[in-house]
């Protein structure tokens, strides 16, 4: 798969780059340790949404709507699910990151193949929207060192479910979320196995 930035032209149909000085939230996201392995998202993380930019992006970027800032970082290196929301989603890469990208209108059925699927490189100091209509999950690191990015999201999303919803895909308030068909951590939680093809996975050091 070939390895694009978000600066590149392919970019554009899954979101944009976005002329936002994240200074203050990255220099508060770097006092987050990383853990030894695996990878955690807080939704909403007191000292980030303390920050200066908070006022910035619920007036100017989310449009006067209630929101959340939080962070997902650790170590990750495959695709494993899909997620998607009713609304753009902010990204601050704190660390170079990897997204693989897809696009909501290529699932058929529940399912949808990974071979549609591009690799965005997003480097730190960087940050970007990406569009509702764009399927991605946890970031992807480029070294050993781990990643980190901060998530700027609707109040409430990703939070547990209220109820049960006759949507199979619904699994966190606004939050829908497709599985790799090999990863069976998340599809014994109940999540739909609705990705097929190659797992993709990076490379350390590129």
């Amino acid at each position: 798969m070939q390895l694009y930035q978000v600066t590149d032209k392919e970019f554009n149909a899954y979101g944009k780059v976005l002329n936002f000085d994240a200074s203050d939230l990255i220099a508060r996201a770097e006092k987050i340790p990383l853990p030894q392995s695996g990878s955690v998202y807080e939704p909403s993380t007191a000292d980030l949404e303390d920050s200066a930019s908070f006022a910035e992006l619920k007036d100017e970027v989310f449009g006067e709507t209630d929101i959340q800032i939080g962070c997902c970082y650790g170590h990750s290196d495959s695709l494993n699910a899909l997620e998607w929301h009713k609304s753009s989603e902010i990204n601050v890469a704190v660390t170079d990151m990897i997204l693989f990208l897809g696009t909501i209108a290529d699932m058929k059925d529940m399912r949808y193949s990974s071979a549609k699927m591009k690799a965005f490189l997003v480097k730190k100091g960087t940050t970007i929207e990406v569009y509702a209509t764009t399927l991605h999950f946890c970031p992807c690191e480029t070294d050993k060192n781990g990643f980190m990015s901060i998530v700027v999201l609707p109040k409430w999303t990703n939070l547990p479910l209220d109820g049960k919803p006759a949507d199979k895909l619904l699994f966190r308030k606004n939050k829908w979320l497709i599985a790799h068909e090999d990863n069976s951590e998340l599809t014994e939680k109940g999540v739909v196995p609705g990705i097929c093809g190659t797992n993709w996975k990076v490379g350390r050091d590129i």
